[in-house]
């Protein structure tokens, strides 16, 4: 407990000089830094960090707070437009591979697990990529936001109807009663008096009281703790509070909103997201794979089922006139698939549904994919990102 304390804190500040240090010559996004110098110091390797409840429930809160910042950054107008329809028709066509690949390997409940793993997208990984480089309002960045939000929203759908301890018919009902609380807040946020809220937000920007952050606490774990306590999976409640808190903020001055998004993102980028990544690594089963080694090679073949899977129908997507470069892009882009991938296979293993092995690869391949396709998927659309994260 006392290690795990001290390393994860030092393993995040060292993540950003190692990606800063390498940056003249390639650019890793950071989190491939903090998943690996996890690793490195787990039980599996060094023994530095021992995994202990503590972390793991800031390690839960920093993967609910990636959700929530995903959720405040999805373009509702996409949707109505051909690109967001066929980003939705696309993950459709996911799921159903991924289900049908899912069956090949682990006939059952795991089928559903790995069916709902490999039609998942990263968005929350992605974004700060597509904003510091300048792509997200551009038809491209709406794009890959589209398929990513559906590629985290649908996943959220799939695990509290078929991975919760209800069967899927009463969890359709308990679902349905979320989505019904979520309206009605949704509709409080779009009719509460904004000007009034907005001059006291701004009155506390650089006060003790930062009224914005405390809100989006607030927000974050109310949703958090109704979806607890309707059993549904809690990021499906993160990733609500994120849309809510958006449509409160959606009137504010361009400046305001800057700035209540920096404190924002300081919180989540620069303390419980990187615990999360870290932790991730600690707690990852390496040893399940060093004692089958042949295992090593189903990890690419992840990463190749992810772009088969998930990539392919994300390429339906592509803004019309898009060059075959750029809808490789958008297919590489919505391949990259983590945090969904740990949420289910850490359900699977506890259910006893999936081995850890199975587990090991399908985060193994997760991981290989955040360190490869948007990498690559931005230099071939023509711009390095500039994100360390």
């Amino acid at each position: 407990m006392d290690s795990v304390l001290f390393v994860i804190p030092a393993l995040a500040m060292l993540a950003p000089l190692l990606a800063r240090a390498l940056s003249r010559w390639i650019r890793i996004p950071i989190v491939v830094f903090e998943l690996l110098l996890g690793i490195l110091v787990g039980p599996s390797l060094l023994g530095w960090a021992e995994p202990s409840a503590f972390m793991g429930t800031l390690a839960a809160l920093g993967l609910a707070m990636l959700f929530f910042i995903a959720g405040s950054e999805i373009d509702f107008g996409v949707f109505r437009e051909r690109t967001g329809r066929r980003a939705g028709f696309g993950w459709v066509l996911s799921l159903v591979m991924g289900l049908c690949v899912g069956v090949l390997i682990a006939p059952g409940d795991g089928a559903v697990i790995i069916g709902i793993a490999l039609c998942s997208t990263a968005l929350g990984t992605l974004l700060p990529i597509l904003r510091d480089a300048d792509q997200l309002r551009t038809p491209f960045g709406r794009a890959a936001g589209a398929i990513g939000a559906v590629g985290e929203f649908g996943p959220l759908i799939a695990i509290s109807v078929f991975l919760g301890t209800r069967s899927p018919g009463p969890a359709t009902l308990v679902l349905i009663g979320f989505g019904v609380i979520a309206a009605i807040a949704i509709r409080l946020s779009m009719t509460v008096p904004h000007g009034a809220m907005y001059r006291f937000v701004q009155s506390t920007l650089h006060t003790s009281g930062q009224f914005a952050v405390r809100v989006v606490f607030f927000i974050l774990t109310a949703l958090l703790a109704l979806s607890i306590a309707l059993d549904l999976d809690m990021l499906l409640g993160a990733f609500t509070a994120g849309i809510v808190w958006r449509l409160l903020m959606r009137d504010a001055g361009e400046q305001e909103r800057e700035a209540v998004e920096s404190k924002v993102e300081a919180v989540a980028f620069g303390f419980l997201v990187p615990v999360f990544f870290v932790y991730t690594g600690v707690t990852f089963d390496l040893a399940a794979l060093l004692a089958e080694p042949i295992l090593f090679v189903f990890v690419p073949v992840t990463v190749i089922a992810l772009l088969i899977v998930r990539g392919v129908p994300s390429m339906l997507a592509a803004p019309p006139g898009s060059s075959w470069r750029d809808r490789v892009s958008l297919g590489m882009l919505g391949a990259t698939g983590l945090p969904i991938i740990v949420a289910a296979t850490a359900i699977g293993v506890t259910s006893g549904v999936l081995s850890p092995a199975l587990a090991s690869v399908l985060v193994a391949g997760g991981m290989l994919s955040v360190l490869l396709l948007p990498l690559i998927a931005m230099a071939m659309h023509g711009v390095h990102p500039e994100s360390e994260r």
